[in-house]
């Protein structure tokens, strides 16, 4: 990995923040601040980003988190995400705790209202792609897959499989292209945010589908394997006649899965040039009044590099 691409100005590195304290706080043992603060999974986010501002040198990086559990997409679907549960006690405080600690590391941090930060991440590419730079979004969520560009200037990148994912990368795991991800999610549904898809359509049929038809909107109603003639005698798959069927009896729900999975681009209010994304290091006042308070001693001493 590099900071800069030489085609198109810096390279923006992008963290999902929330996907990496929820990683942190399965992956650590309880553990408890001088100050009594609950703070396994701020210590493990802490950790992720210190390590990868050492391993990455970033020009430019910042952080998105959700504002809360619920977005505007429960207004629209109010069982989206529901089967999540409440968040565990002892990482309800940790949250804030993360977001401090990003911006006392020198992170840009952004959150929004009614705004999950896979929107905040979309809206920011799109930020970047217009001052000419490109991003890495680093996050394990399939659906930001959709953000990746065709011409390598948005890619995501998986720090714990140590995978990138460009637009060859997601067609070899999804059998679509990254703009049919929301398509692709219409139609198989995402168990992880309680979306519905078609029943009896999987990954496979999913793909065979979008392979021919652009979009859910594209397919067209019956016809089935059978007909040669037809629109649907391209769709290399078994029982493709039965496809037909079961995309038209579940097409309204197929549509609005999509658009709960579609990431926007642009969110009210934020906008971001390079400069409010540039990465000068962690500010050492903050950082020490912060560590301190909770009892760090050691993980201070991997910070690479310090604000002028």
């Amino acid at each position: 990995m590099t900071s800069k691409n030489p085609d198109s100005g810096p390279l923006v590195h992008l963290f999902d923040g929330h996907v990496y304290i929820f990683r942190a706080y399965h992956s650590l043992p309880p553990m408890t601040a001088d100050d009594g603060t609950p703070c396994n999974a701020a210590y493990g986010f802490a950790n992720t980003l210190i390590r990868y501002a050492a391993d990455e040198d970033p020009s430019h990086a910042a952080v998105c988190f959700d504002a809360a559990m619920t977005s505007f997409r429960n207004a629209i679907e109010p069982g989206y995400k529901a089967q999540r549960g409440e968040t565990p006690d002892d990482l309800e405080p940790q949250f804030d705790l993360c977001r401090e600690i990003a911006e006392a590391l020198g992170f840009a941090v952004f959150e929004q209202d009614d705004y999950e930060a896979d929107d905040l991440l979309g809206a920011l590419c799109e930020e970047v792609l217009r001052a000419e730079g490109s991003a890495r979004v680093l996050t394990t969520d399939k659906d930001l897959c959709q953000l990746v560009r065709e011409d390598g200037r948005v890619v995501v990148h998986d720090l714990a499989k140590e995978k990138t994912f460009d637009a060859r990368a997601v067609r070899e795991k999804f059998g679509v292209g990254p703009a049919q991800i929301p398509d692709y999610l219409g139609l198989v549904g995402d168990v992880i945010d309680n979306l519905p898809g078609v029943p009896g359509i999987g990954a496979k049929s999913a793909a065979a589908l979008l392979q021919v038809f652009e979009s859910i909107e594209a397919i067209p109603p019956g016809g089935g394997a059978g007909d040669s003639a037809g629109p649907w005698a391209d769709v290399k798959i078994r029982g493709a006649a039965k496809l037909a069927e079961k995309v038209q009896a579940h097409r309204a729900r197929a549509l609005a899965t999509k658009s709960l999975a579609t990431v926007l681009r642009a969110v009210p209010g934020l906008s971001a040039g390079l400069s409010d994304l540039a990465y000068q290091g962690a500010r050492r006042d903050r950082v020490e009044a912060l560590f301190d308070r909770l009892g760090w001693s050691r993980i201070r001493d991997r910070i690479p590099r310090w604000r002028a």
